[in-house]
């Protein structure tokens, strides 16, 4: 059945990337939104309700996860870019994934914010220039994080939780 947790495996960088892998991720982030949105098509509150898997967050809990996490990796590269070296604020996804705007907010308005904020995003990123992706920032926990491997890690995490939903869909034959 694979591994439920990481459907696509674990995310993995080997520094440097080329052009051309930074090309690829910023697509695979300008899809990501569109990607969410295929994966959640006509799911009924129950199905939006079941988690991914025992112990997992239920599919709703990763629709809006996946905008917060987004949005603060967006303000991260904004941060890199405009300051030096800056140490930037981890935040508790488990406990974010518990508020009431996570149980009570209907899954089209995260759609929607990941759909805007991409858009967003993905011009930020294509008008970057090579020595803009070296910039970085300091993560309290990971240590220095430089914005090409961020820009792998959520090109990453876009479909990782795509396929939380799809293989549950897959095997619940949805």
């Amino acid at each position: 059945m694979g591994n439920l947790r990481f459907p696509i495996g674990q995310f993995s960088f080997q520094p440097p990337s080329t052009a051309v892998q930074r090309k690829q991720w910023i697509a695979d982030l300008a899809e990501a939104p569109a990607n969410l949105r295929a994966a959640v098509a006509g799911l009924s509150e129950a199905q939006l309700n079941t988690p991914y898997r025992d112990g997992g967050w239920t599919v709703r809990q990763v629709i809006h996860h996946v905008p917060d996490s987004h949005m603060n990796a967006y303000i991260r590269f904004k941060l890199a870019l405009t300051e030096n070296d800056p140490i930037i604020k981890p935040y508790d996804e488990g406990a974010w994934a518990e508020l009431s705007d996570t149980r009570d907010t209907p899954t089209e308005i995260s759609l929607t914010l990941l759909e805007t904020l991409h858009a967003r995003w993905v011009r930020l990123m294509e008008a970057m220039s090579d020595a803009d992706f070296l910039k970085q920032f300091r993560h309290p926990e990971r240590g220095v994080v430089t914005l090409e491997m961020n820009l792998a890690l959520y090109a990453w995490h876009g479909k990782h939780h795509v396929a939380h939903i799809t293989s549950l869909r897959e095997r619940n034959k949805w």
